[in-house]
């Protein structure tokens, strides 16, 4: 058999003294098996083709500035492009096969020396207990590793983007890529990462800094606009300025419905225009969504079945949830919680509803790690990447306990002005 293999097999990739079990297994998974006569093993060669996607941009998290690259459900083509991104001995693949049924191959990768050995070891004996037929995409895996199965809030993040999971590699986090699927999964995932994106660290600091408070703005405004215009208009119409109270009660005049139920009807065809437009083929979708938001808005309206201000509000909530997609999930919960809250109790059942949130996001953990860090527990020298983003030659080190011992990522250095002196100087040096 050896003979054969030096002489005859000319293939870069051959394994030898395969057993039963592991020849039949690559053949399912279209590698050719040779056997030879008078032998109890067999060689197993290397030639998968097959039709893949390309490697094209991805939809879900587009850019201004950064590659344009994005993840395919070919899992040889995902660990290539981690590779490119990080060209290092230590960066570690450790392959298995989950799925009794569907035997699909995954990938967890992360940076040997840098990422903590017991958030490694965590990983991969909640791995090892997954028995079930079928792994068909990376939602099934982050339903049975991530923390807390009951909560709204997802502590196991996702990306299509190469770039984006290096980073996260990078910084002392795991990564699994997971053959048939585009989306490579993250842990920890931390409540601050929802309003990061790759971007912020390709532009300049200010900006950035500016754009990811907005993102946080516009995930309290999605979820609390509905909420308190419902407490505003049904409790505390004394908190409004007397034109605006007026403006507002003309506009109300002749609605047969409250407030509260006026906003759920309205929420509630929201989401039905925003699941038509995504299942509906994209052309159709994209007019289904803006002409039947037009179409519904103007008639409500226009038979006295809802206010002209509550379309305005739930115009503004729709629009500020794309900020935050990574949150869109836990935000039209969220929404609806605190509606039904501000219009049994007004501002103090929204205020019990925070405080409630805040506790229940407080005890949540992500593999080990605070899912409201660097806030709770305060983290002084992880803030200058949280609710801003500090100039890159100031991240020193990478987030606290995350890294293993290799904790510093660059040292100190302000970038110098330029000195007269010193072009001079090469100037006559180069003449």
């Amino acid at each position: 058999m050896q003979v054969v293999r030096r002489a005859m097999v000319a293939a870069s990739d051959v394994k030898d003294d395969c057993v039963i079990s592991q020849l039949v297994q690559g053949c399912l998974t279209g590698e050719v098996i040779l056997l030879l006569d008078h032998s109890d093993q067999g060689l197993l060669v290397t030639c998968r083709g097959g039709d893949k996607r390309n490697v094209e941009e991805p939809s879900s998290e587009s850019v201004i500035r950064g590659p344009r690259e994005g993840f395919t459900e070919c899992l040889r083509t995902n660990v290539s492009l981690i590779r490119r991104k990080i060209r290092n001995p230590a960066l570690t693949f450790d392959s298995r096969v989950l799925g009794k049924k569907t035997r699909t191959s995954i990938c967890v990768a992360y940076l040997k020396g840098t990422t903590n050995q017991s958030l490694i070891d965590n990983i991969q004996k909640r791995l090892d207990k997954i028995d079930t037929d079928a792994i068909l995409e990376s939602g099934y895996i982050e339903q049975y590793i991530e923390d807390a199965p009951f909560s709204i809030f997802s502590t196991v993040g996702y990306t299509e983007k190469p770039d984006t999971a290096a980073a996260r590699i990078l910084e002392g986090r795991v990564a699994i890529l997971i053959d048939g699927t585009p989306f490579v999964l993250t842990a920890p995932f931390l409540f601050e990462e929802s309003f990061q994106t790759t971007e912020d660290y390709y532009s300049r600091p200010y900006f950035m800094s500016m754009l990811r408070l907005v993102r946080y703005t516009a995930f309290f405004v999605t979820v609390l606009s509905p909420a308190l215009y419902v407490a505003v208009t049904t409790f505390h119409q004394e908190l409004l300025p007397t034109e605006l109270l007026f403006t507002m009660v003309a506009a109300r005049e002749g609605i047969p419905f409250p407030a509260v139920l006026e906003a759920m009807v309205m929420l509630l065809a929201f989401e039905i225009l925003r699941e038509a437009g995504v299942r509906l083929p994209k052309p159709v979708g994209q007019a289904m969504s803006i002409v039947g938001a037009l179409i519904m808005g103007d008639a409500a309206v226009s038979a006295g079945l809802i206010g002209s201000p509550m379309v305005i509000v739930i115009a503004i909530t729709a629009v500020s949830v794309f900020a935050v997609p990574l949150q869109a999930d836990s935000a039209a919960i969220l929404r609806l919680f605190y509606l039904i809250l501000a219009g049994t109790m007004g501002g103090f059942g929204i205020t019990i509803g925070i405080l409630g949130t805040l506790v229940h996001l407080s005890s949540l953990k992500s593999f080990g790690y605070a899912y409201l860090s660097p806030i709770v527990p305060l983290q002084v020298q992880d803030l200058k990447d949280s609710l801003i983003r500090a100039p890159l030659w100031m991240m020193i080190t990478r987030p606290h306990n995350m890294a293993n011992r290799d904790r510093t990522r660059q040292r100190f250095f302000v970038p110098p002005p330029f000195d007269e002196a010193d072009d001079s100087e090469n100037q006559d040096d180069k003449q």
